[in-house]
């Protein structure tokens, strides 16, 4: 039987950056949640162990040799002789090199579909290699909202806020990770890893969005000097009457809108659509924490 499970795009909602410290960590405090669009993960019986990638954006990983689903099956079956083989494929639906955490996601929910087969419920061993494979694999193993900081792997739950209507946008261009923190530090590192004071109420998507806008995403502007097509996303997002807030997610390209509800997040999701064809836009729902009553 083949098993089928989202890996959905992690968003930075604030990332707030420190300088480069001695042990060659840029400290962070970051609001990050999870989107209901991502990549999707199937695990199927097979013959013998395998892994593709399929999908529109698999053309970009051809070639690659260092995957991290496959990192993170191999170190989830080290030791664990007569293993039924079984074959993973990723279909890649988000852009490469495009601040959604993809590749960690695709790891860690990998991870829980070979757990889910072999009947594996020891979630600290998952985490222990979830570490491994970096802070934004362990922060996608739960895929919930959470509050990250030190070196993004001190994890905690945020302060409650709703589910928001959200529109994602990315240029289809590439903002590598590595080059924006380094843009960043050649800048200067003008940020730091601070945490906002949180209100004690966020009742709405709305509520939301102001709470946001005192807060930022320090690698924006670096990310911005190597690719300025970031700039022309914000720009549109910004000027739509739809958009109670846009920012950058993560190091980039993507960018995201948050909307007051689901009717203006599609009416945005449209807009942007005709207006520009040749990007990716994604109207979706980002998850929240907040118990209904």
């Amino acid at each position: 039987m083949q098993l089928r499970r989202l890996a959905p795009a992690k968003v930075n909602l604030f990332l707030h950056v420190g300088p480069l410290r001695a042990d060659g960590y840029h400290p962070v405090c970051s609001l990050a949640t999870f989107a209901d669009v991502g990549d999707v993960v199937r695990l199927s019986p097979a013959a013998e162990m395998g892994f593709a990638v399929e999908g529109r954006f698999a053309e970009a990983l051809a070639g690659e040799t260092d995957n991290l689903v496959t990192r993170a099956r191999d170190l989830l079956l080290a030791g664990r002789a007569g293993t039924p083989p079984f074959y993973l494929t990723l279909e890649k639906l988000l852009p490469i090199a495009a601040g959604l955490g993809g590749g960690s996601s695709d790891a860690a929910t990998a991870m829980r579909l070979i757990a889910q087969v072999l009947k594996l419920e020891d979630a600290q061993a998952l985490e222990v290699i979830a570490r491994r494979l970096g802070a934004d694999a362990l922060m996608c193993l739960e895929a919930q909202p959470v509050l990250a900081q030190g070196r993004g792997d001190d994890l905690t739950a945020p302060p409650p806020f709703p589910y928001l209507p959200a529109v994602l946008v990315n240029p289809l261009k590439p903002s590598p990770t590595g080059a924006v923190y380094r843009a960043y530090d050649d800048a200067g590192a003008a940020g730091n890893a601070d945490l906002p004071a949180w209100p004690e109420v966020l009742p709405t998507a709305e509520a939301v969005a102001e709470f946001l806008a005192s807060c930022r995403n320090d690698l924006e502007a670096p990310a911005i000097t190597l690719q300025p097509a970031i700039a022309d996303v914000l720009a549109g997002l910004r000027s739509r009457p739809e958009t109670k807030l846009a920012r950058m997610s993560g190091s980039g390209a993507t960018c995201f809108a948050i909307c007051a509800d689901d009717m203006a997040r599609d009416q945005l999701a449209a807009a942007v659509s005709a207006a520009r064809p040749g990007w990716w836009v994604r109207p979706c729902t980002f998850a929240g924490n907040q118990r209904s009553n």
